[in-house]
């Protein structure tokens, strides 16, 4: 178990809490990123089609992939933006497999991994808000998978609940309306019981919801707006993913966009960088290792009402933070890298995350303005306001149990009734003393109306869908439910934690 003691240093850190048993499961462009071998931008090689690189339940021992991928050594991939199939009727229609793969992320081996079009990482799907979007998604993995389009309003038969499962073989059609303000979302699978394990092995992609608001805006583009996906994992001697449930120690090889430490070639300019924890359990704190400002100018929800400027982002599992970094300040032929104060594992390891390499000068026209949107104003009228208590059991030998208010999952329980129309105020506490969480609603972008008390931070002042809470916190919310009637889970979004029940559901109508 991860204990108060262990996280002193870095302001309470994570690593989920209790051990579960695992669920079964049968297995660029210039002065951006390049690739670092000879395969195409996604680093993958055709599908595979044996299980070979699945975790035979052996002890893997401790983790071989910081020796396997020295740092700072392979060039950071773009991931694939993916082109409609079909652009008919004022609609982008798309077709995606889900299908095991092989992918080059440490060098010199082959990992078996689970994908999307076999892309690793997942690929970006770019959308318009008004435009609607159809993603026709073919299952040729071996177990039941749920497509969730995270921080997305959509109808309930397109959310990707955790029971609304597309068996293996099977296809479905995913509708989005995108009737909804630009946003940085995600998707990612949602299966109950196996979405831990089907994410940290690969399904999980980008989701970019842009509007005029956003567009318009002279801030950084094109070749200089990077998505980057982060998470942790862990590799055997063979470079084989290994798959533990409640192992954030273990998993202390940090990839990004698939990547263990890559570097980062960047023009002397600004770059918005689109920061995405796809970890199961690892909470990111992230900073320049000269301390160099940040501006933080977005969150799940897309832009803040104004930019701002800090040292340190932080991101639990989930979480997006959408930034600009002034590389101009560096000279051209030095370097600087991103670190990570957050704990658990090794500090020579997770302590560092990818090295910007500011190779050209150039020219850059962008800049950041000092209001970026203009939020709606949140409705004076409360219909009503709900306590939610997440818990895990925390006593030594204690059967694993993740709680919502004291309660397992049950997928034939509606534990909120919310009318449609109306606006709710929800408190959300961790009753834990060691473990820490998170919160995610699906359907709706809240805003966060107090964190412990007191006013939250400038970071938290935008539209969110995903919050932290550490041991003893809370946060207060408020969220309008006025798009799509219908059930809805609320979890936590460290996955193993949702896995093991730690999901609730409301029902709009």
């Amino acid at each position: 178990m991860v204990t108060r003691r262990r996280m002193i240093g870095a302001a309470l850190a994570t690593g989920g809490g209790v051990l579960l048993l695992r669920a079964t499961v049968r297995p660029a462009p210039a002065d951006a990123a390049h690739t670092a071998d000879a395969h195409d931008a996604t680093g993958h090689d055709a599908p595979a089609h044996d299980a070979s690189a699945h975790d035979d339940g052996a002890d893997p021992g401790p983790d071989a992939g910081p020796a396997l991928a020295p740092k700072f050594a392979v060039a950071m991939p773009l991931a694939p933006v993916l082109s409609p199939v079909s652009t008919d009727g004022g609609t982008d229609t798309y077709a995606v497999t889900m299908l095991k793969s092989f992918a080059r992320i440490l060098p010199g081996h082959r990992t078996e991994v689970l994908t999307y079009n076999g892309a690793f990482p997942g690929p970006v799907i770019r959308a318009r808000s008004g435009r609607p979007v159809v993603v026709r998604q073919t299952n040729l993995l071996d177990d039941p998978v749920s497509v969730h389009l995270h921080g997305a309003a959509v109808p309930a038969d397109s959310d990707g609940g955790p029971m609304n499962l597309l068996d293996a073989g099977d296809q479905r059609t995913y509708r989005y309306p995108n009737d909804q303000p630009h946003a940085n979302l995600w998707f990612h699978d949602h299966a109950h019981h196996a979405e831990s394990e089907h994410v940290f092995r690969g399904l999980s992609g980008t989701y970019l919801l842009t509007d005029a608001t956003e567009s318009d805006l002279p801030l950084p583009s094109g070749r200089y707006d990077l998505p980057i996906a982060l998470r942790d994992a862990r590799f055997d001697a063979a470079g084989r993913l290994v798959y533990r449930m409640d192992d954030p120690e273990g998993r202390a090889t940090i990839l990004a966009n698939g990547r263990p430490w890559p570097k980062v070639e960047v023009a002397a300019r600004k770059y918005r960088l689109r920061l995405l924890n796809s970890s199961n359990l690892r909470f990111f704190s992230l900073r320049l290792a000269d301390g160099g400002p940040i501006t933080w100018i977005g969150s799940d929800g897309g832009l803040l009402e104004r930019p701002h400027t800090t040292d340190t982002v932080d991101l639990s599992p989930g979480e997006r933070a959408d930034v600009v970094i002034d590389f101009s300040r560096y000279p051209v032929g030095s370097s600087v890298v991103l670190t990570n104060s957050m704990p658990p594992g090794p500090a020579e390891h997770i302590g560092v995350v990818l090295r910007f390499d500011i190779t050209r000068a150039a020219h850059d026209p962008s800049s950041v303005p000092e209001r970026l949107r203009t939020l709606p104003a949140l409705p004076a009228e409360v219909a009503r306001e709900r306590s939610i208590v997440l818990t895990v059991d925390e006593t030594p030998g204690a059967a694993p149990r993740g709680m919502i208010d004291g309660k397992v999952y049950d997928p034939d329980r509606v534990d909120a009734a919310v009318a449609f129309g109306t606006s709710e105020i929800w408190t959300v506490s961790n009753g834990n003393k060691d473990t820490p969480h998170n919160f995610h609603l699906h359907l709706v972008q809240f805003r966060v109306l107090a964190r412990n008390g007191q006013p939250p931070g400038p970071e938290e002042g935008g539209l969110k869908d995903t919050v932290r809470l550490f041991p003893g916190e809370s946060v207060r919310l408020q969220a309008v439910f006025d798009s799509y009637r219908g059930r809805y889970p609320y979890h936590c979004h460290l996955l193993d934690h949702s896995a093991m029940g730690m999901m609730a559901q409301f029902e709009v109508s």
